[in-house]
């Protein structure tokens, strides 16, 4: 929404000088409202507006729903990848042992910790025709001093290296198989680089036919692996994807069911809020035609009479008994004028019968007649429903009943404008001005009405701008699309 700045004649304050509108503290509350250009009959457009944001709940349930599934499914994809790369790895685990014990320990022959030639090609012709072949990268033999025996890569033969913590824990006891995946930067597998980014490492401590107990270290592709994890997921995905469908299908009838429900209670709620909206409106009326036909005109002839006896009175040479009947007469009349005052207040005929601007001209001479000079400033026209007009004027009447209650105004000014996207009524004066902040802490202590603008504003869902400071006066403003 645009801002509107209110620009009003300027007014001495008690130290003679101007008011300065831009020292004014401000603080506002913002919420939509209908627009002015709705067609739509009342309960329908209350209806409306209340069913509007679950107009497709079953769609908004359906999508969340397959949302949540997405995401379900991907967690579980997640997890069922990682049970089954662990799965694979412990398969692994278990074929290296099995060929380490039952191939590689009764291929070893004598000789082979001295490097004899023989014993390593016995080995060799082994490992080719039972390891390579099934996606094996590289085997290794430890001895317990870290010098290599044997290995697929003759390069490697002879060669001693560091063994780490674990490999050598193993070697000394004999016991256990492990796995990890391959550090390829270490100087023994610099020929390993090569082969695949990411390799597998099994070991496990076996004893040779020679007798002597070396670490078998086998190297896998971890895409293999891996491969075999994804085939152990993928063997139960399809079934945990339906069953989530399945699931979402099932709840679509009870979400409709359920949404049908509340909609129908909204509409309900709508419309008995049409009612009471209705209800009261005819009952100020009727309030306000009971009155005015009823007490007032009784109180009217009752004037009338007292006025023609006072005259008789004085005929007769009763002055003073004709001077007390005058004294009530006029009493009684500023019951009656205090009885209209209260008429317009509960139903003001003016803006029901001429508009929104004749009648705040009518709030204006109430503003007069209570000593408060007050000016009103509107546009030539201005189209607005019927129930903005009501609002606008009811903002009006309670910024009013605060200027003169609280304000001690000289002035006060009425604006009402339309620049096209927004209608704005600011009401001001120029009277003491009151800290915002403080009055919304200590509401008894006055500035009660400014509560009740609050409260009004958002029931029916405008914006409501108060902008004060002791001794600058104050401009309460409410602003609705137009």
């Amino acid at each position: 929404m645009s801002n509107t700045t209110l620009t009003l004649p300027s007014a001495p304050d008690t130290t003679g000088g101007e008011r300065d509108d831009a020292d004014v503290a401000s603080s506002a509350l913002a919420l939509p409202i209908e627009p002015a250009s709705d067609t739509r009959p009342p309960a329908r457009r209350i209806a409306e507006t209340v069913v509007a944001p679950l107009r497709s709940p079953v769609a908004q349930f359906a999508l969340s729903g397959l949302v949540v599934a997405a995401v379900i499914a991907a967690v579980a994809m997640k997890i069922g990848s990682h049970i089954g790369t662990e799965t694979a790895i412990y398969d692994a685990k278990h074929a290296t042992r099995i060929v380490g014990e039952g191939i590689i320990a009764p291929s070893i022959q004598d000789g082979l910790a001295e490097g004899s030639p023989a014993a390593i090609e016995r080995l060799d012709d082994v490992v080719r025709t039972h390891l390579l072949p099934h996606g094996v990268v590289r085997v290794k033999l430890w001895a317990e001093d870290g010098r290599i025996v044997y290995s697929d890569k003759r390069e490697l033969i002879g060669r001693r290296f560091a063994l780490g913590g674990e490999e050598r824990a193993a070697i000394v006891s004999g016991e256990g198989v492990d796995a990890e995946v391959s550090e390829l930067a270490r100087p023994e597998n610099r020929f390993e680089g090569a082969a695949e980014d990411k390799l597998l490492e099994v070991y496990l401590p076996i004893t040779g036919a020679d007798g002597e107990r070396y670490l078998f270290e086998v190297y896998q592709g971890f895409s293999a692996v891996s491969a075999g994890g994804e085939r152990v997921w993928t063997a139960f995905a399809p079934p945990l994807l339906g069953l989530l469908v399945l699931l979402q299908l099932a709840n679509l009838p009870l979400a409709r069911s359920f949404a049908g429900r509340l909609r129908r209670a909204s509409e309900e709620r709508a419309a008995l809020l049409q009612r009471a909206v209705e209800a009261s409106d005819t009952e100020r009326r009727t309030i306000a035609a009971d009155l005015h036909d009823g007490v007032v005109q009784d109180l009217v002839s009752v004037c009338i009479g007292l006025n023609a006896r006072a005259e008789e009175l004085d005929a007769g040479g009763d002055s003073a008994a004709g001077d007390a009947l005058r004294e009530g007469a006029s009493k009684t009349r500023e019951g009656v004028r205090a009885l209209r005052s209260l008429l317009v207040d509960i139903y003001p005929p003016t803006l029901h019968q001429a508009g929104l601007v004749p009648a705040l001209e009518d709030l204006a001479a109430t503003g007069r007649s209570r000593g408060v000079e007050t000016a009103v400033s509107c546009p030539a026209r201005i189209a607005l429903e019927a129930s903005q007009a009501r609002l606008l004027y009811r903002f009006a009447q309670e910024a009013l009943r605060n200027v003169f209650k609280h304000a001690r105004a000289k002035h006060a000014w009425i604006v009402l404008t339309d620049d096209g996207g927004e209608v704005r009524l600011d009401v001001a004066d120029d009277g003491a001005g009151f800290d915002p902040g403080l009055a919304a802490k200590a509401p008894a202590d006055g500035h009660i009405g400014l509560r009740a603008l609050s409260d009004l504003a958002q029931d029916a869902g405008g914006r409501l701008e108060v902008a004060s400071q002791p001794g600058r006066g104050t401009v309460i403003s409410v602003c609705l699309p137009h």
